[in-house]
């Protein structure tokens, strides 16, 4: 069954703690990203990975290479980091739902020891 809103959030971190339990720190965002989207699969959660965010000028449309690395239910924009620090990352993830055109997103560094560390939630 599909959730939304903050339901939908709330199963995306509960779903990034299995994998962080599992998985633990210091491994590269590509591993975290895979194995966030296998339970996304195994818990039929409806998600896209490395999805293009052109910017919208005017009447032009431009591809940049900006890129979302997990957009989930096609409602919330998910940033995937394994880092030392977060601070300069969360405006990347706020630029991405303003040019995505989405309101929530999560910024998920998995390189902490409690991953509730490493959660940033933005909303537009």
């Amino acid at each position: 069954m599909l959730v939304h809103g903050s339901d939908l959030t709330n199963q995306i971190i509960g779903l990034a703690m299995r994998v962080h339990t599992r998985l633990g720190p210091g491994l590269l965002e590509n591993a975290y990203e895979r194995c966030l989207c296998h339970e996304f699969e195994s818990h039929v959660v409806p998600y896209a990975r490395q999805v293009e965010l052109p910017i919208q000028y005017n009447d032009l449309q431009i591809s940049c290479g900006y890129r979302a690395d997990i957009i989930v239910a096609d409602q919330v924009i998910l940033e995937i980091k394994s880092v030392d620090r977060l601070l300069p990352i969360q405006s990347q993830l706020l630029t991405y739902l303003r040019i995505g055109k989405h309101r929530i997103g999560l910024l998920i560094n998995f390189n902490t020891i409690s991953l509730k560390d490493g959660l940033r939630r933005c909303v537009l």
